[in-house]
């Protein structure tokens, strides 16, 4: 029971089924036909996030032992629960599950599930101290899932779930820049080369700023492509207000306070944003 329970921490279930979400989502979003979008190759898509998600997340502890045993020894690996070659090796068996899976999705599928996973372990592996670039990184993981859905269903990559995928994609690098700003003084330490940490935090303020604003510069996208419906315009407003304020706000007051709570509300609204893309589907 030891090693299943040490197992299933590695894996980070919630995160894996957010992931999963996550694809289920750019499925719906693709083809919004209830009984079209879940079949099979929706089963096969939500198992290949989940599973590549429980992979990165056992290669992230494996390569974070060192730092785990002092910040959170009571993880799997630093505690004696798992061994670091067993973490490896259980990592590379759920990747070779979502390999798999994707696989009999279809081909399209199988090359961005690769192309996902070498992502996430380029970021764990080299691009955590990277700043700019590592911000990237984690960025098209978020964006990711929502396109691996649109071609899981359909086969191909919907524009409307493109756009959200960039939307996506610059509002969380926006979000990894203000994460820079309230983290500085430990990524000092740790010699992490965010923008905040390089150039100072005004500056780094000044690049959230723009990548939040670039967001919302996509928004009236769709709507003017007759990609959605009226019911996106309701809460894509109110996702666009929010990115702006919260952009004029932290350019104003880039204190690490402030940073932290723009941090929080940038979250809330790329999930209002997405809910937006949903409410689109809507005739």
């Amino acid at each position: 029971m030891g090693k299943l329970s040490g197992c299933l921490r590695l894996m980070r279930p919630v995160n894996c089924l957010m992931m999963g979400f996550a694809v289920v989502v750019g499925a719906a979003l693709a083809n919004p036909n209830v009984r079209e979008t879940f079949g099979l190759s929706l089963v096969y898509g939500f198992i290949t996030g989940f599973m590549l998600t429980a992979a990165s997340m056992a290669i992230n502890d494996y390569y974070d032992r060192e730092i785990d045993a002092v910040n959170e020894p009571s993880r799997p690996i630093p505690s004696g629960l798992i061994k670091p070659k067993e973490a490896l090796a259980f990592a590379f068996m759920l990747t070779a599950v979502g390999f798999a899976t994707a696989y009999l999705t279809n081909i399209f599928c199988l090359g961005l599930a690769i192309i996902a996973w070498t992502v996430f372990v380029t970021y764990t592996t080299v691009g955590k101290k990277s700043g700019l670039p590592g911000n990237f990184l984690v960025s098209i993981c978020v964006a990711m899932p929502f396109i691996y859905g649109s071609a899981a269903t359909v086969n191909a990559v919907r524009l409307n779930v493109l756009i959200f995928a960039s939307m996506a994609f610059l509002s969380n690098t926006g979000r990894e820049i203000t994460k820079g700003i309230v983290d500085v003084k430990g990524d000092q330490t740790q010699n992490v080369e965010t923008l905040a940490v390089r150039f100072g935090e005004k500056t780094a303020a000044a690049a959230a700023s723009l990548f939040y604003l670039f967001a919302v510069l996509l928004s009236p996208i769709p709507w003017l492509l007759n990609l959605v419906s009226f019911w996106y315009i309701p809460l894509v407003a109110l996702t666009d207000i929010g990115l702006t304020l919260s952009s004029l706000m932290l350019f104003k007051d880039y204190s690490r306070e402030n940073a932290r709570k723009i941090k929080k509300t940038a979250l809330l609204l790329l999930f209002v944003g997405l809910l937006a893309f949903v409410a689109g589907t809507l005739k």
